[in-house]
């Protein structure tokens, strides 16, 4: 069988530097630490964290009974009323949050204070875009396909800033500007899809239409990974989206000459080379 491999497959910059914060912690810290949600969207990841005694927590309300801790801000950023309610408890914060995320913080935070309307394009509930909502000084709304453009409901020739999940569906970004551009706003758009994830997208969909079988490695909470099955099944119907070898049913690829493997920002390397490693053994 014929595997390919995408080179762009496994751990982002952003994922990459959050994942080792909290491995530093666990080997110099004496405190007891605390991720704000999960520090990536990777299950295994998080469940070996947690042997090694780091805690998840969900709720603002939970940071204010935290004693002689570290709070360990997730890649996918917080809202500024997190960091507020940590500082405000003393509790110490060490910021894992992706640089490419902080940097649509600030561009929300500044552009609102100037009296633009806030669009964020992306998945409403997904915590990276819960966190940017909660840097906006002012009114926002949240896309994520073209009935949502819909209640957007502002006067003519509104200043609105356009910035999106950097984990958005390049193309689908791009389709629903165009729509948004048309409703006669002062539009300032910024394209914050970061150059790792359209890279993953476009070295997925071009493996994918070039094999008879694609695998997708993530977390089922992943949206990259969500976006990646979404692309590579739009071009490979046998597109398998897994999260470890063992969903793997290596029956399903009896007759394929040829598979392709991918994998989403927050899949660890160990995880992709054992589907790799499962793959060739088997055929």
């Amino acid at each position: 069988m014929d595997i390919t491999i995408a080179k762009t497959a496994g751990f982002c910059f952003g994922v990459k530097r959050a994942v080792e914060k909290v491995y530093e912690q666990i080997e110099v810290s004496e405190k007891k630490i605390y991720t704000f949600g999960p520090i990536i969207h990777n299950e295994e990841v998080v469940k070996d964290l947690e042997e090694k005694g780091v805690s998840v927590i969900n709720e603002p309300d939970e940071i204010k009974n935290l004693k002689d801790a570290i709070l360990i801000i997730r890649s996918h950023g917080v809202s500024k009323e997190i960091y507020d309610i940590a500082e405000n408890s003393g509790v110490e914060i060490i910021d894992a949050t992706c640089p490419f995320v902080k940097r649509i913080h600030n561009i929300v935070s500044e552009e609102s204070k100037k009296g633009s309307t806030i669009v964020i394009i992306g998945n409403k509930a997904h915590p990276e875009v819960e966190g940017i909502v909660g840097w906006v000084d002012g009114k926002s709304y949240v896309v994520s396909n073209e009935e949502d453009i819909e209640a957007i409901d502002e006067k003519k020739d509104e200043k609105i800033c356009i910035v999106s999940q950097t984990t958005f569906n390049y193309n689908k970004f791009n389709k629903l500007v165009e729509i948004i551009s048309k409703k006669g706003y002062d539009i300032n758009c910024l394209n914050t899809i970061c150059n790792a994830t359209h890279e993953r997208q476009i070295e997925a969909k071009q493996i994918a239409s070039n094999v008879d079988a694609m695998i997708v490695i993530g977390g089922k909470s992943s949206s990259n990974t969500q976006k990646l099955y979404e692309i590579c099944k739009e071009q490979c119907d046998n597109t398998y989206y897994i999260q470890t070898v063992s969903d793997l049913d290596l029956c399903k690829l009896n007759s394929i000459k040829s598979i392709g493997i991918t994998a989403g920002a927050s899949t660890p390397k160990k995880i992709i080379e054992e589907v790799h490693t499962n793959v060739r053994n088997e055929f």
